[in-house]
């Protein structure tokens, strides 16, 4: 059996699969936050009905691990005559995923408003709409950039899940370059350093709006 020495060919395969990993924590953020914030605003809803499928929904999503919604996605679909697409199945189940906790994160943020908001824009004869619009999500927007981009670093790790499926994404790459190789250190100490390249710089902006917006600490 012939060994593959880790080079620039396989640094590359890394680079392409990093590419498909991103895109995944793309697809994840903008699906997971269209559901996301239609759950938000169904949470703060004044229909209490509303409210508590709002609710109901986050704790499931919440309480149910992303490994099984990948599964239930993928493999159980397909027994249900369903075949999804790797990248469809891991795009739908991290879509699901981030829609859970952001939904939840953006609720704390629109409620994180303060109570005087709401009165002022009531006491201007606001709609429901036009209180959302003009007053409440530009300030709930404001407070929500720190913890939304600190979320984002916890769906780029997560998408490493995908790999499961046979979606090849970067630590799927990097499974397959140590079963040509052999070096396992050398193969999964890059994979982690990707995964810092794209992690770290966007916990340090996560922090850097924290200290700019003074979100989420009470001086």
């Amino acid at each position: 059996m012939t060994l593959t020495t880790f080079g620039a060919d396989q640094f590359g395969f890394l680079l392409l699969s990093l590419q498909w990993t991103l895109l995944l924590t793309v697809i994840a953020l903008i699906g997971g936050g269209l559901l996301g914030f239609a759950v938000a605003l169904a949470r703060t809803a004044q229909p209490k009905p509303v409210r508590i499928a709002a609710a109901t929904y986050i704790q499931i999503i919440q309480g149910i691990p992303v490994l099984m919604i990948l599964f239930l996605s993928y493999y159980g679909l397909s027994l249900a005559g369903l075949e999804l697409p790797p990248l469809f199945a891991a795009g739908a189940s991290m879509t699901i995923y981030a829609s859970g906790y952001l939904a939840e994160i953006w609720r704390g943020c629109i409620q994180a408003v303060p109570k005087q908001q709401w009165e002022a824009s009531e006491s201007l004869a606001m709609t429901r709409l036009q209180q959302y619009r003009y007053v409440i999500l530009p300030q709930a927007m404001r407070i929500s950039l720190p913890p939304t981009v600190g979320f984002a670093v916890q769906v780029v790790k997560n998408t490493s899940i995908a790999s499961i499926i046979g979606f090849v994404e970067l630590a799927r790459a990097g499974q397959l370059i140590n079963n040509a190789t052999f070096q396992p250190f050398r193969v999964f100490l890059v994979v982690a350093g990707l995964y810092f390249v794209v992690c770290y710089p966007l916990s340090q902006l996560s922090r850097l709006l924290e200290r700019r917006l003074h979100a989420g600490s009470s001086r």
